[in-house]
């Protein structure tokens, strides 16, 4: 694969170069005067009004995902009969990332081959019949087998991306991922919120069972008011509908060539093409990596968040969960800076290469992340070392959720415009990389800081009071 091109740049070519060597009266595709059925001239209301779908899916996603982050440890108990592993309350949260770098390989391939309508409702299907088996559940393995079939379940990180790639040009694509990427962060502060509260009141179970509640009702609208938006789909049900009515079976799409190929090997090619992109692309392998180096420290910071807060700070659940809400704002204010800049920058970028835009002009932006998150992630463990004042904790929180964003949402807007009517392809490699190191990664941070409190003894002496009646605090470190 040449790097200096747009990944898949040949496969952007069939609409184009072959076109010319299979355009005929066989051929069926939108009619280029207008088509009522063509995505991209949908009104715009109504492209809208999917986004604001596929952005209620991405609230109860991660709704469902995160609200259990603060009641980890008080399902472990209750599940092991009084007995806390901090390996598996973390396990608890994190292995819904392990399923879902799973699900992404069929989710992908299956929405390109059967178009995302029928993808999705039967994802979310298995979401909901996941969710319910998890409030049900009665051991801790259980419960974390129903996380990890949830994950496994989860579309709207892969197909959201690659369905407003389906409806939007690319210079309008960046405000309708930002808008999609918003909702996320909505679930994400609600859903510790909301747990922490319901639990204390009436239980984690509820928590789950609002899950379903929420996951339901998207099913409900969304095999209600959506229509196919895969161009592929949509001109093979033409294909079929006019073999049909003209008797003419050599009717096909530009996208079915080759005849000769079977239902079966057609799926196995959309199966392993994103294997195969991954593997002949350094480029993408090496932005696959960085942004799940970058992701997983979001899980590092969801599993130890409530640990600090409430042992350190001595927090309720439900105040644990409140404390989440600072990270949402964050991040929804990074996303409102995306929404606003995203597009633009590609546009102005694009102005000056004479016209012709490319899947780095999305980059820009995710420069400034790279190097401040890390400088966030510095503060949030050493302002957790040295016990400061809780309003300063929640403000490196909420940089740290501005600053993901910033990595984050460019990173995704590159893969749709580089990866054209395969976006949920790209996708995959994306998604199966964050989700595996997202799994991983914070299983190891309490080994570490096990480690760290063995090697070096921290000393605290507090003196006095000072003019805001605050205790001014001395950190030193002796080797043990």
């Amino acid at each position: 694969m040449d790097e200096t091109q747009p990944l898949l740049a040949d496969v952007h070519l069939v609409d184009t170069e072959r076109c010319d060597e299979f355009f005929h009266k066989d051929i069926v595709d939108f009619d280029v005067d207008g088509d009522a059925e063509n995505p991209m001239e949908w009104p715009t209301a109504y492209k809208w009004s999917i986004v604001s779908l596929l952005s209620f899916m991405a609230f109860t996603t991660t709704f469902t995902c995160i609200s259990v982050v603060p009641i980890a440890n008080q399902i472990v108990y209750d599940l092991d009969d009084g007995s806390v592993s901090k390996s598996s309350s973390v396990l608890l949260v994190t292995i819904w990332e392990l399923g879902e770098a799973a699900g992404p390989l069929l989710i992908a391939p299956l929405s390109e081959m059967f178009g995302r309508y029928p993808v999705m409702n039967g994802a979310t299907i298995l979401f909901i019949l996941a969710t319910a088996l998890a409030s049900l559940s009665e051991s801790t393995a259980l419960f974390i087998f129903a996380r990890a079939l949830t994950g496994l379940s989860v579309t709207s990180n892969v197909l959201g991306p690659a369905i407003v790639g389906d409806i939007f040009a690319a210079e309008h694509r960046g405000s309708a991922i930002s808008v999609i990427a918003l909702a996320p962060m909505i679930g994400g502060s609600l859903g510790p919120a909301l747990g922490g509260t319901i639990a204390e009141s009436v239980g984690w179970r509820w928590v789950l069972r609002l899950s379903v509640v929420l996951a339901l009702t998207c099913e409900i609208i969304f095999f209600t008011f959506f229509r196919e938006t895969y161009k592929v789909a949509i001109l093979r049900r033409r294909a079929a509908r006019l073999r049909t009515e003209t008797g003419n079976p050599k009717l096909r799409t530009i996208f079915d060539t080759n005849d000769k190929q079977s239902s079966l090997h057609k799926i196995w090619e959309c199966a392993v093409r994103p294997a195969m992109v991954f593997s002949g692309s350094s480029v993408l392998q090496a932005m696959s990596l960085h942004g799940a180096l970058m992701f997983s420290y979001y899980y590092i910071f969801s599993t130890t968040l409530p640990d600090i807060l409430q042992q350190l700070y001595g927090l309720s659940a439900s105040a644990t969960g409140l404390a989440f809400l600072s990270f949402s704002v964050g991040s929804a204010l990074s996303v409102v800076v995306m929404n606003i800049f995203l597009d633009k920058v590609y546009v102005k970028l694009r102005e000056k290469n004479n016209g012709v835009g490319t899947p780095e002009f999305r980059l820009p932006i995710a420069v400034t992340g790279t190097f401040s998150l890390p400088l966030c992630i510095i503060a949030y463990g050493w302002v957790s070392q040295l016990r400061l004042p809780l309003p300063v904790l929640m403000f490196v929180v909420g940089l740290f959720g501005a600053t993901l964003m910033l990595v984050y949402l460019p990173l995704n807007a590159y893969v749709v415009d580089a990866f054209g009517i395969y976006a949920a392809s790209g996708m995959t490699a994306i998604i199966v990389t964050r989700c595996l190191m997202s799994t991983l990664l914070p299983l190891a941070s309490d080994p570490l800081a096990k480690l760290w409190h063995q090697r070096f003894t921290p000393t605290i002496r507090l003196y006095g009071l000072d003019d805001d009646n605050a205790l001014l605090p001395v950190l030193t470190y002796k080797p043990s």
